[in-house]
């Protein structure tokens, strides 16, 4: 069993690797696909032919395609993702910061994410059916439904511009104190944790509804065992496997509405960096800030697959 799970799990692994090798190649292709020159944007519009050639021979834009993959490869596998376009400062150094910012933000969502999550989804899959069911299922759905930015958006109308009670933006260089901490990081934080909460609360209902329907679990309520032991000796830890591989799936998804979030709120992270990047043509940046979310998305949907595979529910088999 142990020689079946090994194999399993690294054929996973080797999936994600060819997985990751397709995505440098489509980044790399679909960064030079990108309308526009940043030589033009550089010297502007009354640059000469002349002008315009010699700044992309020295950016080493008039290279062939092939060549200027093999070069940055090669630098991505040695730590180096080049020098910025704009200011020819490291990418690597421009990058720290905002990773900082971005790890920061996602670290703080998940921290209120999770716990919550794991309780109404447990209280949603012990209580199914009731009314108190059928409500976190329709709060679910609906903020499941709706777009990020609308959520951001609106939420920005309604507490920072109506009731005031928290800043439209972001500036964590003013946080001198717990409470401006709070206050700064209230909005991102309450807005992309309500989005993965949803997502989170419905996956781990579902998972938890399919361990109580389990035939050792009905075993276990006709013996007359307490519910409380039904739950955290019997439904918990053949549920940690499914629940787990859900929580990864929801935070990979969270990715996605970092993007929006950071960009309304002027959060000063690394996805808002890659937006402002895409507008100024700076592809070493756009690149390593892409690379960055697909990698960190590939692991995440990959410790998921894992701990599926690994999580063979013991009472099943008793």
């Amino acid at each position: 069993m142990n020689a079946r799970l090994a194999t399993l799990v690294l054929r996973r692994i080797g999936a994600a690797l060819c997985s990751l090798l397709f995505v440098v190649v489509a980044i790399f292709v679909l960064t030079a696909a990108l309308p526009g020159d940043v030589a033009d944007m550089l010297l502007g519009q009354n640059a000469t032919p002349d002008a315009t050639q010699a700044l992309r021979h020295a950016l080493h834009l008039d290279q062939p395609l092939w060549l200027r993959f093999v070069h940055w490869c090669g630098g991505m596998l040695q730590g180096n993702a080049g020098n910025s376009l704009l200011t020819g400062r490291p990418v690597s150094e421009m990058l720290a910061p905002r990773l900082y910012n971005s790890l920061l933000l996602a670290g703080a969502t998940t921290l209120v994410a999770v716990p919550l999550a794991l309780v109404l989804g447990l209280a949603c899959a012990t209580w199914r059916h009731t009314v108190f069911d059928r409500v976190m299922t329709v709060l679910t759905l609906g903020i499941v439904s709706v777009p990020a930015f609308l959520i951001a958006t609106v939420s920005v109308f309604v507490f920072a511009v109506q009731f005031r009670v928290v800043p439209a933006l972001s500036d964590i260089r003013s946080i001198h104190s717990v409470g401006q901490f709070f206050l700064t990081f209230a909005m991102p934080v309450a807005t992309l944790a309500s989005i993965t909460m949803a997502q989170m609360i419905r996956m781990i209902r579902a998972c938890m509804i399919d361990v109580f329907s389990a035939p050792y679990m009905e075993m276990a309520v006709i013996k007359g065992v307490p519910p409380i032991r039904i739950m955290l000796h019997h439904a918990l830890p053949n549920a940690i496997g499914p629940v787990a591989n859900a929580i990864a799936l929801s935070l990979s998804s969270l990715l996605g509405g970092v993007v929006v979030i950071e960009t309304i709120f002027n959060y000063p992270g690394l996805a808002q960096l890659m937006v402002d990047s895409v507008m100024s043509r700076d592809v070493p940046i756009i690149q390593a800030c892409t690379l960055l979310f697909c990698m960190t998305y590939l692991f995440l949907t990959t410790l998921a697959d894992i701990v599926a595979l690994a999580s063979v529910p013991k009472g099943r088999g008793a």
